[in-house]
């Protein structure tokens, strides 16, 4: 309902009309809305359906400029029209030099607004720290003495799921003494949320052993901040809300330096199976003991840490299961194929153009399976070593290779301990170790084999591709030019016709146009 009052913006001094609605934003501001109908969907259709005029503000070239043909309104980032003196500037940095415009006048002034809430913390029922909180007839409530802190939980209680809290019927617990009268009182029987245990238990970590105070500072101050957070998405908010918080409580308080809890965080997706996610509730879990059984432990790790980034939800697949154990197998039979052959080979000096294509190969999935396990992207580590797999069955060494080829199996041994640790340790023993493959440092990247030696070129005529050639990196560009025009494809794309242009981009493309 239009209210017969109008209101004076003060960016632009233009008339705005105050209606009457039945909605408001309560948490935003003091609850009345500034309308945009072409830029918020509720206030484009209140526009709509009271024939309110709509004026753009925020434009997208691929836009209409009529207002009336939007089926609804246009929230994306753009640039301001409409807009006197801030035309132009795009939305995100308009919003800052209208408050500026406006601060310069006396007529706003930029601030935060908290959506903070209270924090109820108390719980009715047993697990749980006590609230160290007495009631006393004659002081009414009174927080227990310091040295008596902590209150401890008794153990005589029966959790019977009825009428409140357990704490609430062990008379040994309820009953007390006021520590400032002395006078007979009573316990509170509610307990804290355990998020007030858990919003702190990383500080109690660099000394869970010290008993002078809540945690031992240098220790602390050591230790902190915690390098990676790994949780669940449930818990992506709440808890990490509530650490910042008594991080920041503890650091005013002069218990820390630091305040905040966590340098990186990764929150782990959630399983899904038959389009929900799995919980006993649902009636949808697969027992991982079954999995066990069938296929070993090793399957089910491959396949949770391939099926999916880990930050994103995994679709539970019987396939998958099936997929990932014949992937072990076929890596078991590649090492029970070869391991006899190997026990005893020996490297030959001189490294041949297939040895130095093995070593790449060794090398390549070396830093590919490191970089991705250092970023968690455990799922792409693993098809790297399916790669190499591929590869090294396909390579088929002679009896002079094999002390190049037993030390890719080293590496590939090492490389999959991680994920399938069983099976690496099996192959490792078929290798002829003695040790445990976990005791072995971790391989490391030789440079001088981690490029190839060769890159492939792509040969275009006139904008288009017509064929690829493999060259040496330091091929000169007549050589590349030679070699090009003694392509096939080349010649009869270009046959009878003047070259009238020759490009070349050093070991990534040649072009011709004519």
């Amino acid at each position: 309902i239009y209210s017969g009052v109008n209101l004076i913006n003060p960016a632009n001094n233009e008339i705005v009309k105050l209606f009457i609605a039945n909605f408001g934003v309560m948490e935003y501001g003091t609850g009345d809305v500034m309308g945009v109908p072409a830029h918020d969907q509720r206030d484009f259709e209140f526009a709509t359906k009271f024939n309110i005029p709509k004026k753009i503000v925020i434009f997208k070239d691929d836009l209409s400029s009529d207002i009336n043909l939007w089926d609804k309104s246009f929230t994306e980032e753009g640039y301001l029209v409409n807009s006197g003196d801030f035309n132009g500037l795009q939305n995100e940095v308009a919003k800052e030099k209208i408050v500026e415009y406006l601060a310069s006048k006396n007529l706003a002034r930029k601030s935060f607004q908290y959506k903070l809430r209270d924090w109820n913390v108390s719980r009715q029922r047993y697990w749980g720290a006590p609230i160290p909180i007495i009631y006393c007839p004659n002081c009414g409530l009174v927080p227990e003495k310091v040295e008596n802190l902590p209150v401890k939980l008794p153990e005589d209680v029966e959790i019977t799921g009825f009428g409140g809290s357990p704490l609430s019927k062990a008379e040994n617990f309820v009953n007390t003494i006021c520590p400032i009268c002395g006078a007979k009182a009573k316990r509170e029987t509610d307990t804290f949320d355990t998020f007030v245990e858990s919003s702190w238990y990383f500080l109690r970590y660099c000394s869970p052993h010290y008993d002078k105070d809540i945690f031992d500072k240098q220790k602390v101050k050591y230790w902190m901040d915690v390098d990676q957070y790994i949780g669940g998405i449930e818990h992506a908010v709440m808890h990490l809300l509530y650490a910042r918080y008594f991080m920041k409580v503890l650091s005013d308080l002069g218990y820390l330096e630091s305040r905040e809890p966590f340098k990186r965080l990764l929150t782990q997706g959630m399983v899904i199976k038959d389009g929900a996610k799995m919980s006993k509730s649902k009636g949808n879990v697969v027992d991982p003991d079954d999995i066990v059984n069938t296929y070993g432990a090793d399957t089910a790790r491959l396949f949770i840490l391939f099926a999916a980034p880990v930050d994103k939800d995994l679709e539970w697949s019987d396939e998958g299961i099936e997929g990932s154990y014949r992937f072990l197998n076929r890596l078991y039979r590649l090492f029970a194929n070869n391991a006899q052959r190997l026990k005893n080979a020996q490297k030959k000096d001189q490294i041949d153009e297939r040895i130095r294509e093995l070593l790449y190969e060794i090398n390549s999935c070396v830093q590919k399976v490191t970089n991705d396990i250092e970023n968690y992207h455990f799922n792409t580590a693993i098809a790297k070593l399916m790669e190499f797999v591929n590869f090294l069955y396909s390579f088929n060494p002679e009896d002079e290779e094999l002390g190049y080829f037993k030390e890719a199996l080293e590496k590939l041994a090492i490389l999959s301990s991680p994920f399938v640790p069983h099976l690496a340790c099996e192959v490792w023993e078929m290798l002829g170790h003695d040790s445990i493959i976990f005791t072995q440092s971790w391989p490391k990247v030789q440079k001088e084999y981690a490029e190839k030696s060769t890159v492939k070129i792509a040969i275009t005529i006139n904008g288009k591709l017509r064929d690829t050639i493999e060259i040496n990196k330091d091929t000169k560009q007549e050589e590349v030019e030679k070699l090009a025009l003694q392509s096939e494809k080349v010649k009869k794309h270009i046959a009878n016709k003047e070259v009238k242009k020759y490009i070349y981009v050093e070991n990534l493309f040649s072009t011709y146009m004519y």
